[in-house]
């Protein structure tokens, strides 16, 4: 029998790359999307249909979806994964920085629910995963936008989650901790960097992402009516 669709936004990279990679193995097509097309297609991954796009841009998420329902049936997966983190001193900060946040991490995760909610209503199926932060349950230093912007991840998941409930649709939120990817290239703050990289060394590193990935396949694979609400996951010696 063939696997249903999974659609995963952010997937040239790290946590997004290492899912598709786990989905592929576990015999899934995707429509992967992402900014890197060449990052994306060098996964090499097959049935998967691999689209540059920006989750700033709606209608160009929707296009995706469409394009890759047309070749493996409905999204039965949206891993609502692109974010960004752009950390700096508050005072000193760029409102750019802050507004770069607010569209990826916010109008983003927005724009990739937007073209899945009412088909999964519809079938009465369907796993929403939306990939917040710790920082998405307590604030750090230096970590005020994008603190707010994993907030608003939880928040509007619990609302969803109680709204699609009803339809058997699940909405999971996954939780990292410090994982190692490529979230430092983003940060343009030199103190907060060396802050962020000292308390790294501190704990003996970060986690290989697909720890993260695997959490993501596990979580979707249990039976429909089973939802694992929300995974947590950080080093072990990272204790906040």
């Amino acid at each position: 029998m063939t696997k249903p669709l999974v659609a995963i936004t952010g997937a040239s990279s790290g946590i997004g790359a290492a899912t598709a990679r786990a989905f592929s193995s576990a015999g899934h097509p995707l429509l992967l999307m992402a900014r890197r097309l060449d990052r994306m297609q060098a996964l090499g991954l097959p049935d998967a249909l691999c689209k540059q796009v920006d989750v700033t841009n709606r209608d160009a998420i929707a296009s995706a979806i469409t394009e890759a329902e047309g070749l493996y049936g409905p999204v039965d997966c949206l891993f609502n994964n692109a974010g960004i983190a752009r950390l700096g001193d508050i005072a000193a900060q760029s409102p750019e920085e802050w507004d770069e946040t607010i569209d990826i991490n916010i109008k983003g995760a927005m724009n990739a629910l937007h073209p899945v909610i009412n088909s999964m209503k519809q079938r009465r199926t369907g796993t929403i995963v939306n990939m917040s932060s710790i920082a998405g349950r307590k604030v750090y230093p230096d970590h005020t936008v994008y603190c707010g912007s994993k907030f608003f991840v939880h928040a509007v998941s619990e609302s969803l989650r109680g709204y699609l409930a009803p339809f058997d649709v699940r909405v999971i939120v996954i939780s990292p901790g410090i994982i190692e990817t490529e979230v430092l290239d983003h940060v343009t703050d030199p103190n907060t960097l060396k802050a962020y990289k000292d308390n790294k060394v501190r704990i003996g590193g970060g986690i290989s992402a697909d720890h993260v990935a695997d959490m993501v396949l596990f979580a979707y694979q249990m039976p429909q009516n089973v939802l694992i609400q929300e995974m947590v996951v950080t080093p072990t010696r990272q204790e906040f």
